[in-house]
């Protein structure tokens, strides 16, 4: 086991590798390492929360107190994405730093034919090197609470991936206790509540050592079914005159008590006195469930706020997220990153740094040590981002993405491989993706186009379906 060294040395080693232009930024927001111990680590993982739910995020028909809170306590980002537009290849872009297709993880994981028909495996490969590998090589006591999914017809339990202690919805080792009914009809209202429950009681037993926790929530992922309790300060959201419960109605009672049990979560968390040594991280997967699938029918009202697409899609609104970091007198409080570019791959190169930890020789992540963003700093990352997702987006024809995406400072390439579509747009100046930039900028459209190109060739081949990067419409005739 590797001993962590101080965080001040770290912090000043990371100032140093930054280009001269912005050593004196870099500077700044690492010398506020001064602890001598390492930081536990808490990321809450919200399921099919929008860009937009938050009301810090601009939504107005909604209050979501806590997590406003966390972000005034913190530093919230407006450039962040997952590494994938549903569930699984997220979570597996997060947990091994790498693009999920690398693993053949290209949509959820499901029942054997769905995985078989994808070309997939059931479940990421126990060989896999991990975050929570690393950390607990570190010496990190390493949890994971709630919703799992990087495994779907008989995983094999987390502590294959370097968790110490668990209890999911599939497996638990925590004695006398069965694994979580975080989905069934009853469950739902209490959800968020029994995985940060869960949590607590770990902190709680392991707050004298260094952890590092995943509480990997199930909210907002359908079907929601919010008490009566939870539903009556949004009657005002119910249809007029019918006996219906309205979309915002529904979805924005699971929202207030998943913001609720956060709040409270992060009280008794303070309370225990480990504020000023703890990281906490918050984010989402991927973005919001559309209406049109059966199961949010009578829920999908999530918000991707300004943007274009919604889950499964690769515009915006399908796989850029919320993204909040809070740790008192290390990261900074207030402050909103409108300039950097991070994605979830980032995590196992970043909390690396953060530690030290030295990775495998053999070992290659496609994210970038984001350390010094994570402290303050408005650098750029060195590398560009891409996606791909090689079915049907649901939902209305604008929200149909191409199969592949590029992000590269101001802008982002979108096409098929056939060229059937190709799209560029500058999302700073245009975040919804209306203007369609190819014919005016040929020359950086195509040396994206090669570079995209030429990412995506070293990928798995799995067959798409029929209507993978189709926005077409059935016309008249």
């Amino acid at each position: 086991m590797q001993k962590i060294p101080h965080l001040l040395l770290l912090a000043l080693f990371f100032a140093n590798l930054l280009q001269a232009g912005d050593q004196q930024e870099s500077r700044a927001a690492s010398s506020q390492h001064t602890q001598s111990s390492p930081p536990n680590i808490i990321f809450i993982f919200a399921d099919d929360l929008g860009w937009g739910d938050l009301s810090r995020y601009g939504n107005t028909r909604i209050e979501t107190p806590e997590l406003d809170q966390l972000a005034n306590e913190g530093t919230l980002y407006t450039h962040f994405y997952v590494p994938g537009s549903v569930c699984s290849p997220t979570r597996v872009g997060i947990m091994t730093g790498q693009y999920p297709a690398r693993h053949r993880t290209f949509g959820h994981f499901g029942t054997g034919k769905l995985n078989e028909r994808r070309g997939m495996p059931d479940h990421l490969d126990t060989d896999a090197y991990t975050l929570t590998d690393l950390l607990r090589d570190v010496g990190y006591t390493t949890a994971h609470f709630g919703k799992w999914h990087l495994g779907m017809r008989n995983p094999p339990a987390p502590s294959e991936y370097g968790v110490d202690f668990y209890r999911t919805n599939k497996d638990s080792n925590i004695a006398g206790k069965e694994p979580m009914d975080i989905s069934s009809p009853d469950a739902r209202p209490v959800s968020s509540k029994r995985i940060l429950d869960e949590t607590l009681e770990f902190i709680r037993e392991h707050k004298e050592e260094p952890f590092y926790v995943n509480a990997w929530l199930f909210d907002m992922h359908s079907t929601l079914n919010p008490s009566a309790e939870q539903l009556a300060p949004f009657k005002r959201f119910k249809p007029r005159n019918v006996d219906f419960h309205g979309i915002e109605e529904v979805y924005f009672a699971a929202l207030a008590e998943m913001d609720r049990q956060i709040g409270r979560f992060m009280d008794e968390l303070d309370a225990m006195g480990l504020a000023e040594n703890t990281l906490v991280i918050f984010s989402s997967d991927n973005g919001p469930e559309d209406y049109v699938i059966t199961s949010t029918a009578h829920s999908g009202a999530g918000s991707a706020g300004p943007f274009r697409g919604r889950k499964r899609s690769l515009y915006e609104g399908g796989i850029r997220m919320p993204f909040i970091l809070r740790w008192p007198g290390q990261v900074p409080a207030g402050v909103v990153n409108d300039h950097s570019i991070v994605n979830g791959v980032d995590f196992l190169p970043t909390l690396a740094a953060l530690t030290q930890a030295e990775l495998p020789e053999s070992f290659a992540p496609d994210g970038e040590n984001m350390l010094p963003v994570w402290l303050g700093a408005t650098t750029q990352r060195s590398r560009p981002i891409f996606w791909e997702w090689r079915y049907d987006v649901y939902g209305h024809p604008m929200h149909r993405s191409p199969r592949i995406a590029m992000r590269e400072g101001d802008y982002k390439l979108l096409f098929n491989p056939d060229r059937s579509r190709v799209e560029l747009y500058n999302v700073v100046a245009d975040p919804a993706e209306m203007q369609n930039l190819a014919k005016e900028q040929p020359e950086l459209t195509e040396r994206m186009l090669q570079s995209a190109q030429a990412w995506f060739d070293t990928l798995p081949e799995s067959k798409p379906d029929a209507r993978a990067g189709r926005n077409d419409w059935k016309w008249p005739k």
